[in-house]
Formats: C-alpha cells, sequence, structure tokens
C-alpha cells in the first residue's frame, strides 16, 4: 500500500478497509472447515524446539481438561522443568520415562532396543486407551532411525488409533512413511545455537 502524500487519517482508512476485505475472505475460508478428529503430528528436523513445542501442546491439553500420556523414549536421565510441572497434575497426566540416555551413552544397541520396546509397549496401551485424548512420543523418531522398532508396528498402531486422539512424535530424522501418515508435520530449522560456541545446555533453555 503506497502511502506517500497521505495523511494519517487516510492511511488508517485504507488500512481498516484493506483488514475488512481480509477479514471476510478469511472467514469464508474458515468456515470451510468443519473436520474435528484425532490429529498425528510430527516434529522434527535439526533445530530446537521440538519436544518444547510438543510439551507445550500437552499444557494446552491440560488446561482443557484432557487426559495426557507422555512416553519419552531416550531422555531418562535429564530430569527436565517441562516434567515436573506436568506431574503436578497426576490426575490428567502420566508420564512413563523409559529411556536411559542417548544411543551414544548407553553404547549397548541389545539394551536400547529392549528400552525403546518397552517404552512402545507403554505408548501402545495409552493410544489404544480411549480415555487418553493426547499422547505424546517424544524422541520416537530417534529409536526409528535406529530401527530399534519396526517401523511397519509403529504405522500400524497409530493408524488404529482412536478417532478423537492426538499423538506427537517428536525427534531429528522423522522417517519419510511417518512424514507421509501424518497431519502436520513442523521442521524445525537451525540458524545459530549456542552450543557451537561453547555454551553448555542451561537450566530452562534445554531442559
Amino acid at each position: 500500500m503506497k502511502t506517500e502524500g497521505m495523511t494519517d487519517e487516510e492511511i488508517n482508512r485504507r488500512h481498516a478497509e484493506k483488514m475488512a476485505k481480509k477479514k471476510i475472505a478469511r472467514d469464508k475460508i474458515i468456515a470451510t472447515k468443519t473436520i474435528e478428529k484425532g490429529l498425528l503430528i510430527v516434529h522434527t528436523g535439526k533445530g530446537k524446539g521440538k519436544s518444547t513445542a510438543a510439551f507445550g501442546m500437552v499444557c494446552r491439553a491440560i488446561g482443557h481438561g484432557f487426559k495426557v500420556g507422555v512416553v519419552q523414549f531416550v531422555k531418562g536421565k535429564w530430569q527436565t522443568g517441562e516434567k515436573k510441572v506436568i506431574e503436578a497434575f497426576p490426575d490428567q497426566v502420566t508420564v512413563a520415562t523409559m529411556g536411559e540416555g542417548f544411543t551414544w551413552e548407553t553404547q549397548d544397541r541389545q539394551r536400547d532396543v529392549a528400552a525403546a520396546r518397552a517404552a512402545w509397549d507403554q505408548a501402545k496401551e495409552m493410544i489404544a486407551n480411549p480415555e487418553y485424548r493426547m499422547v505424546l512420543l517424544d524422541e520416537l523418531n530417534i529409536v526409528l532411525r535406529y530401527d530399534y522398532l519396526p517401523l511397519d508396528e509403529v504405522l500400524e498402531t497409530l493408524a488404529a488409533r482412536p478417532a478423537d486422539t492426538h499423538v506427537i512424535i517428536t525427534g531429528r530424522n522423522a522417517k519419510e512413511p511417518l512424514i507421509e501418515a501424518a497431519d502436520m508435520v513442523t521442521e524445525m530449522t537451525m540458524i545459530k545455537h549456542p552450543f557451537r560456541d561453547g555454551v553448555k545446555a542451561q537450566a530452562a533453555i534445554e531442559f
């Protein structure tokens, strides 16, 4: 919008007219969106914020009175701030921290596979239980990347979930079949990260 030579009153009036037209157009689009269903959501990419965004959705679900299940596949050794928060709602949130740390920490594939299977068994129970309106599978993409679980089994379970259950999956390197099956996929892109400048992981930022 060209504003050169216009008074503030004219600029404000033209802005109001433009926004009114935009609202009409947006309202028409929103009116066509009538489907309500459980979503399969994937947060992936090298950037920070995958689990953080997922736990934000968990907090929203708590606010709406939903029952939520959380399975942590990897970050078992970390006492995270978000975990402390959601544990304040034991009637609404069930947390299963099954992982024993990143695979380069355990250095034991057999042990990692067993931990992944135990976590997945917990996840399957939560997903199949219609009482849970949301299930977060934190860092599932990592165990799928290393083939600790059969991808076909995971996709089959996700496809058979109750119609109104939301499932969120986090972690880098999401596999293409999972991306194709998902309703919503967000890729976090790293532009800058303080770790590269020697800054260690800090409370309230990384955990």
